[in-house]
């Protein structure tokens, strides 16, 4: 079992910067994959950034550029640094852990208990 401990929400007006932070915990020897994702109201979940065990990195179309998602090992952190803050980022943003085999098989995946992200504009 891995335990996922989200921090960093807040309101922020358009423009401005946050840094959320996943801090992992537990069974964390065979996770390859760590992400963040976010969902808005009335809207589906969507990856926005992720980086692999080998701190390879992918972005959402909407976020290259502004966010950066980075990783701390001796800490078991992975951080979101999101700059240039739109009003269209608000959502509740989740850290998903995962232990992926395939593009659509996943050996295990843990996600955190969400924090919010309001932005205005």
């Amino acid at each position: 079992q891995v335990h996922l401990v989200e921090s960093g929400g807040g309101l922020v007006q358009a423009g401005g910067s946050l840094r959320l932070s996943c801090a992992a915990s537990g069974n964390i020897f065979s996770i390859n994959f760590m992400g963040w994702y976010r969902q808005a109201p009335g809207k589906q979940r969507e990856l926005v950034a992720a980086i692999t065990d080998r701190s390879s990195t992918n972005y959402a179309d909407s976020v290259k550029g502004r966010f950066t998602i980075s990783r701390d090992n001796a800490k078991n952190t992975v951080y979101l640094q999101m700059n240039s803050l739109k009003s269209e980022d608000t959502a509740v943003y989740y850290c998903n852990a995962a232990s992926v085999v395939t593009a659509t098989v996943r050996r295990t995946n843990y996600w955190g208990q969400g924090t919010q992200v309001t932005v205005s504009s």
